[in-house]
């Protein structure tokens, strides 16, 4: 169970920490003048439509895992830990092309449209834009059943939508001057290389 609480964590870190989950949110927030509270509530609305939209995702695949490995046990335990490796694998080297929709898709386009057309924009399109790593790991925390995929759940509901919370009031504070260059341009090979150490230790852990 700590493994899946640890690979739960460090997951939705990097998924928290990614530029376009939060920094258009603080310049949509200056366009359009809003005031701290009404920029946070934003966040927390858009980040818990991104959330929901995976988790609901993620409880089906969780529930295929647990299914599978009733009927399956000695086949699937093999199974998770590869398609976590493979997907890092994929993730890493083929450094394939940002495919979230997220939150810049709005940045720059508010134009004189309502706070609230602007909030139901950008939580449509972080709903229909979940979290595609976080998923193949809940098959992984499925094969323990019901806890592991709580677990995997509340994790990435709570460090995603407060971690995008922290990132935006820093970024309002004018105190948030870390380089997120590096960590935009290469979400995919550290998301990537997290899940292959997953992986490995899932062989050894379940």
């Amino acid at each position: 169970m700590f493994q899946i609480f640890l690979g739960s964590l460090l997951l939705s870190v990097i998924h928290a920490s990614i530029p376009n989950h939060w920094l258009p949110l603080i310049a949509i927030s200056k366009s359009e003048n809003w005031s701290r509270r009404e920029t946070l509530a934003a966040t927390a609305i858009a980040g818990f439509s991104h959330t929901a939209s995976t988790i609901l995702i993620g409880i089906l695949v969780g529930l295929l895992g647990f299914s599978l490995s009733e009927n399956y046990e000695s086949i699937v335990r093999i199974i998770a830990p590869v398609v976590l490796i493979v997907l890092g694998s994929m993730y890493f080297l083929l450094d394939m092309k940002h495919s979230h929709t997220h939150l810049h898709d709005s940045e720059g386009k508010t134009g004189k449209r309502s706070k609230m057309a602007i909030i139901s924009s950008l939580s449509f399109g972080m709903f229909f834009s979940p979290c595609i790593e976080i998923e193949a790991y809940y098959f992984s925390a499925g094969l323990i059943g019901w806890s592991g995929i709580v677990v995997v759940s509340v994790v990435y509901l709570i460090v995603t939508v407060i971690g995008m919370l922290i990132l935006v009031d820093l970024g309002l504070k004018g105190i948030n001057k870390l380089d997120w260059h590096f960590l935009e341009h290469n979400e995919k090979r550290v998301t990537g290389s997290v899940l292959i150490l997953l992986g490995f230790l899932a062989f050894f852990v379940y």
